[in-house]
């Protein structure tokens, strides 16, 4: 029996884009010949679902129920005939596809307005900094969330756009709610969804489905592919994996699960799902796959017994998305955080520059799995290559570097790579705020196209970055944001309260620290997150280390990660949610950075002790500028135009050169000695980044001294030196 794979993404993940991991899949089964198809059943749920015949269904079943509503519910079933009407085109504008419509969207005429839209007219600020494209959207946004809105309050209370029935995947060490959800009778979503996949079956005749569960809002999805398929086609095999079991389930001993999948892959899928094909057409003893949980009789067991290694990175061929819809994903816009709009608006090819993470330090990081703790970078020529393909198959130059924190190292020589093969690109990615992200990296990433990074301040106190091994202090992290922030990349923060030991001080001290990264304009985006303790990390594995001891969840047979923690010198972390979030979406938008910080708070909170201007004062402190001999140096701009010409000077005349250049934004010319001038014309060319070797610093110095006969330590002191530096002489 030959194998025919069907990858799924259950729903919800993103709108906008789809989630990479089936495309990855997909892309290492092509480099064993393996027939494999993919479906994200998210967006097709979605576009089923808010549509003119979803929503007549919807309203049709709203109708026949007999229960109390509230009054935003009353005034949307009242509006539905122009729900009706107006969904189709909002869907299309949303999609790219009806851009016009935006100016009947934006006159406030066109869209029925409930719930959401009832705070917008204390959001017109916001919209000063937005487009006629931009607005529409935002305001096209508001009406799908009012419908979303009215879906979980009627019909079916696990709906969420980006997650589905989230709770009963979070903390779940028993199976029993999940399985008695499951076993309720189908919503209207649930309905969509097997409708789908049975014809995704019908048409693709699968062996074997695929179920990538990135996040707890895929796993109900997930299970009730599973009891469907299981149902109505026993004879598929079907396999789980992706990111929650990695995370959650690698204590699974619960053999109910297996009414409704067949395997748990665990980790890399590449090998795990090779292997277990293997078995599946008889191929392999089933002692030889590779990290599988399976039934046999009534009991878990975990087939671990293959001797072959993972697959290497570099051999896990492209990653395919060539049978899925890109062209109907739609964008959505939530104005609240600069950063989330790039998680929402905008198509993105993701791709990853390396396995695991290179730092792989931090307390409260999983970095006892494999997925953290494994680290194998890709190299700068074969992603390349990788975003051409995808670029060539998607007609998307978009990409989002989806690494746990991108290495500064491997960004340096992406960069030049991109910018040798004059790719145009716009790129993102996560980062580790680290001194090897000098500023004149942050240009040379920028002119590679990066357009932001996001990075972890987290509890942004010294004292408790140090005890979560984050290897940054907060200085450092204000001096690297400001690199990337002068060089056009948009910063955002992810922020934590509630770690360890952190007291009220800790966390309005911290407070403190990022109302000043904001005021000095280092920062335009950042989220708090309240610390989780998972069994991965070393907080997890070693409580008593971090000062606090776990008093549960007890487990029972299924997911095993998300922790409770006792912590008697930590403060009540749940009264200052609210307030971080409030001073915190003000800060984005340079509102209120003159408060008081007592003005966010219900309750007192004790005064902060970090100094007025201490993030001011963080920047002007010198750095370190000691320049590696090795360090490369190369020219962003064009080659210049050289003229000699003589000036007297007194009695004598002396030789003078011109340098003019010309760049994207300007014309401007450099007056220097003629024994400069011809040196600068002579090396431009060897500067610019192109097929041959970069010249070293050292090498720049040589060259320098040996033409004009003068000390290099003397030019650098001197305009020119300064003047070339400042218009895209970069040494890295």
């Amino acid at each position: 029996m030959t194998s025919r794979v069907l990858l799924l993404t259950p729903p919800f993940t993103q709108l906008n884009t789809p989630y990479p991991a089936t495309a990855y899949l997909k892309g290492f089964l092509n480099t064993k010949n393996i027939t494999s198809y993919q479906a994200d059943l998210g967006i097709e749920v979605i576009l089923s679902l808010f549509s003119k015949k979803g929503l007549e269904d919807f309203f049709a079943r709203l109708e026949k129920m007999d229960h109390e509503i509230d009054e935003n519910t009353y005034r949307i079933y009242n509006l539905r005939n122009d729900y009706l009407q107006t969904i189709d085109p909002v869907i299309l504008f949303l999609q790219n596809k009806n851009p016009t419509l935006a100016h009947s969207i934006c006159d406030r005429t066109f869209l029925p307005e409930a719930g959401r839209f009832k705070d917008l007219e204390n959001m017109d600020w916001a919209f000063g900094t937005m487009g006629l494209q931009d607005k529409a959207r935002h305001l096209a946004t508001l009406y799908l969330e009012d419908l979303g809105d009215l879906i979980k309050e009627t019909i079916d209370p696990h709906f969420g756009f980006s997650r589905y029935a989230e709770r009963l995947g979070r903390t779940a060490t028993h199976f029993d709610e999940l399985h008695q959800s499951l076993i309720a009778p189908d919503s209207i979503v649930s309905e969509i969804l097997l409708r789908l996949i049975d014809e995704k079956i019908k048409s693709f005749q699968p062996t074997v489905i695929c179920l990538s569960v990135p996040f707890p809002g895929n796993l109900f999805g997930a299970f009730k592919c599973g009891q469907f398929i299981k149902k109505k086609y026993p004879h598929i095999r079907v396999v789980l994996g992706g990111g929650y079991a990695n995370t959650e389930l690698r204590s699974l001993s619960e053999p109910h699960v297996f009414d409704f999948i067949d395997y748990i892959c665990l980790d890399d899928g590449e090998a795990a799902l090779l292997y277990l094909l293997e078995y599946i057409e008889g191929k392999r003893d089933v002692q030889h796959l590779k990290r599988v949980f399976m039934r046999q009789g009534n009991k878990v067991v975990y087939q671990d017994g293959s001797t072959e290694t993972d697959i290497a990175q570099k051999d896990t061929g492209t990653p395919d998305y060539s049978d899925l819809p890109l062209d109907d994903y739609i964008s959505v816009i939530e104005i609240a955080n600069p950063m989330h709009r790039l998680w929402s608006d905008g198509r993105w090819n993701k791709l990853t520059l390396a396995h695991g993470c290179y730092w792989g330090r931090c307390s409260f990081c999983d970095i006892s799995l494999d997925y953290i703790r494994k680290y194998e970078p890709l190299t700068a020529s074969l992603i390349c290559d990788r975003m051409e393909t995808i670029i060539a198959q998607t007609h998307q130059n978009g990409f989002h570097f989806v690494d746990e924190a991108a290495p500064p190292n491997l960004l340096r020589e992406l960069a030049l790579e991109i910018i040798r093969r004059k790719l145009v690109v716009t790129w993102w990615t996560n980062i580790r705020f680290e001194k090897l992200f000098t500023p004149d990296l942050s240009l040379l990433l920028k002119a590679s196209g990066c357009i932001a990074v996001a990075g972890g301040l987290e509890v942004a106190s010294d004292r408790l970055l140090s005890m979560m091994k984050k290897g940054v202090t907060v200085a450092q992290v204000a001096q690297v944001a400001d690199g990337f922030t002068k060089a056009g990349i948009m910063v955002h923060a992810y922020l934590m309260y509630g770690f360890t030991t952190q007291t009220e001080l800790d966390t309005i001290d911290a407070l403190e620290m990022v109302r000043q990264l904001f005021e000095a304009g280092v920062l335009q985006s950042g989220f708090w997150h309240r610390f989780a303790m998972t069994a991965h990390s070393p907080v997890g594995l070693e409580p008593a280390k971090f000062e606090v001891a776990r008093t549960g969840p007890d487990f029972g047979g299924f997911a095993d990660n998300d922790l409770y923690h006792d912590d008697p010198a930590g403060a009540d972390h749940d009264l200052f949610s609210e307030g971080l979030r409030k001073s915190l979406f003000n800060y984005m938008h340079g509102m209120c950075l003159d408060f008081p910080l007592q003005e966010w708070f219900d309750h007192d909170v004790p005064e902060t002790s970090i100094p007025k201007g201490y993030i001011e004062q963080c920047l002007n402190d010198e750095q370190n500028k000691t320049l590696k001999q090795n360090a490369i140096v190369v020219w962003l701009s064009n080659i210049p135009e050289l003229t000699l010409f003589e000036v007297k000077k007194g009695n004598k005349k002396v030789e003078m050169a011109e340098l003019e250049f010309f760049d994207k934004k300007k014309d401007w010319q450099m007056y220097t000695t003629a024994a400069q001038g011809q040196w600068i014309a002579d090396i431009m060319p060897s500067l610019i980044i192109s097929k041959r070797a970069p010249i070293s610093y050292k090498d720049l110095v040589a060259s320098f001294e040996n033409k004009t006969k003068e000390k290099f330590e003397d030019f650098v002191r001197t305009k020119t030196w300064f003047e070339l530096r400042e218009n895209g002489l970069l040494i890295l």
